[in-house]
């Protein structure tokens, strides 16, 4: 809403409150006044029926009954013990029914010598009364008026003073709305001037006639001129400083004496996690982590901090930070997340193939140094030589997955899907397998369901990744257990579950199965020749599909590991 607005609604607002206030004042003291009125008028009527009263109370009733006709009041004479004994708008037979009116607040102040009154619905005629009560006559005399009259004197009162107020909100709106014009105009005026300076135009200054606005327009042409001075220089420092900063591959930020933030370049917009044209806040507020506060805090203290390492949002970040000479401080922060990923692959890397080489090198340099040493007989020796054989077939095996995942990762090898029989895969994949499985009693079946006959994948990837899961599969199924293939359609792709009744795997390992060389149990996967790495080059070959790779597990019951792969996109769409 613009200022001129603001102010005719304002105005208006502020009559209106004022209308409302008067009005429910000028009720409440009209109303206060008038039944005051009335309770003096009915305390004079009072004394005077009082005062008149015969001595025969047996003329009382038609004493009260012509009050009554005469002054339209309602007349009733009550005894000290709180008995009607007349009343004007009762006949004479129903009087004795009426109730004790003891407890009545206006006769309990004038049975202790008082004058009481007291506003009611009057529960013998059924509307409301104002009553007044002196002492007197047989105990009490009491007057009741209707407040019909004085509720008609107050609206008709509150119509006249409503017009009045609606006449005075018209008057006045319209004095507000020719006021606000008159100031607004030039305010307007003002504001397009201020304009055309942001955008470097040549601005049009009103006058006004009013002092204060020309004050301002004095005031907004004179920082016209001196803005126009150092616009070009501001310019040409700008561009420069902004070139250089944002072509830093090292997130810059730097603040003003208050905290606020005046240059951050993408990178440091990218490094905290915020759009590039996001405003940051304060400095005091810009970090969530402790260690990055702690700093933060240092530099506000004049203190300089060099390359202090801590964690944001997952990054591995180099802060430093330093005091600026005219106030605030300026951040510099480096990001070391993927140099410290590829240390940590390395050493990983380094150190898994260290010991997974170890055993069969041990073995291998054992067993030849003992042919060497020792000449034994031919069936030694032959036995010796085998055992050698083994270790450098396991670390064949060791080198061809670490090629395989290698070419994987990289990217160099791409599947090539087809359609293909999950059966068949399945079998040929176990036929490798059958004699340690028949060696051990261990039963194999597969188990397809409709739609889920056909896979689409790369050949040489399925029977890849079948083989791992069956083979890892059959190292962990004792004797006498059961291995299961399942096939079925899901979610637009076929699902392939190979299930098995071995030792399963507990909860806190299934996360990490698919990691490469991790084991659950290490001291058997070793000793049956397992290189670690099958799971996680199961899980890139499935991926590496669009698909996805999932594990399930209870201990002592058997594990199940599920690799889904979708339908071709022409087939999906």
């Amino acid at each position: 809403m613009n200022f001129a607005g603001r102010l005719v609604g304002g105005t208006i607002a502020v009559t209106v409150v004022a209308i409302v206030v008067l009005v429910a004042g000028a009720e409440i003291a009209l109303r206060r006044d008038l039944e005051q009125e009335i309770r003096v008028t009915l305390e004079r009527e009072a004394r005077l029926v009082s005062d008149g009263l015969p001595a025969d109370s047996a003329g009382w009733q038609d004493l009260v009954e012509r009050v009554a006709r005469e002054t339209g009041l309602r007349v009733t004479l009550i005894a000290r013990d709180g008995r009607v004994v007349a009343e004007s708008d009762e006949s004479r037979e129903s009087i004795p029914r009426i109730e004790n009116h003891r407890t009545r607040p206006e006769v309990a102040a004038a049975l202790s010598g008082q004058v009481g009154s007291d506003r009611r619905l009057s529960r013998t005629v059924n509307r409301p009364l104002l009553y007044v009560a002196v002492p007197g006559g047989p105990g009490v005399v009491r007057l009741a008026a209707p407040l019909v009259g004085a509720d008609q004197i107050v609206r008709h009162a509150q119509r006249s003073f409503l017009g009045a107020s609606m006449l005075a909100l018209v008057i006045g709106s319209l004095l507000a709305f020719v006021a606000a014009r008159s100031i607004a105009s030039p305010l307007t005026a003002i504001a397009a001037a201020a304009r055309s300076i942001a955008q470097g135009a040549t601005p049009r200054f009103p006058r006004s006639g009013i002092p204060d606005i020309d004050g301002l327009v004095r005031a907004l042409r004179e920082m016209h001129d001196q803005l126009d001075q150092r616009f070009n220089e501001l310019r040409r420092e700008r561009a420069e400083t902004a070139a250089l900063v944002e072509a830093m591959v090292e997130g810059v930020i730097a603040t003003d004496p208050r905290g606020r933030i005046v240059t951050a370049n993408a990178a440091a917009h990218r490094l905290l996690g915020y759009e590039p044209d996001e405003v940051l806040p304060n400095i005091a507020q810009l970090f969530r982590v402790k260690a990055a506060r702690d700093v933060v805090d240092a530099v506000l203290d004049g203190r300089t901090v060099l390359e202090q390492e801590l964690e944001l949002d997952g990054h591995s970040i180099l802060l430093s930070a330093r005091p600026l000479p005219p106030g605030g401080v300026l951040l510099v922060l480096h990001d070391v997340t993927e140099l410290r990923r590829l240390e940590t692959v390395r050493r990983d890397f380094v150190a898994n193939v260290s010991h997974e080489l170890k055993t069969p090198l041990t073995s291998i340099s054992g067993y030849a140094e003992t042919l060497v040493n020792d000449a034994p007989d031919a069936e030694t020796r032959c036995r010796f030589l085998g055992v050698i054989l083994t270790n450098a077939q396991r670390m064949q095996r060791l080198v061809d997955d670490l090629l395989d995942l290698s070419r994987i990762e990289s990217g160099r090898w791409q599947p090539a899907p087809e359609s293909l029989d999950a059966a068949q895969v399945a079998r040929d994949s176990w036929s490798l397998l059958a004699g340690r499985a028949s060696r051990w009693q261990i039963q194999f079946e597969t188990v397809i369901d409709p739609g889920g006959e056909q896979v689409y994948a790369d050949l040489d990837a399925l029977r890849q990744v079948l083989s791992n899961l069956l083979d890892n599969a059959l190292r962990y199924t004792p004797a006498g257990g059961r291995i299961s293939l399942h096939t079925g359609r899901e979610d637009g792709g076929v699902l392939l579950r190979v299930r098995d009744t071995g030792t399963g795997i507990a909860g806190e390992h299934l996360p990490r199965i698919f990691e490469r060389f991790y084991r659950v149990d290490p001291g058997r996967s070793r000793e049956e020749g397992g290189t670690g790495l099958g799971l996680s080059i199961v899980k890139h070959l499935v991926e590496a599909h669009d698909g996805r790779v999932s594990a399930t597990s209870e201990l002592g019951k058997g594990t199940e590991i599920a690799c889904w792969f979708p339908d071709p996109i022409e087939t999906r769409s």
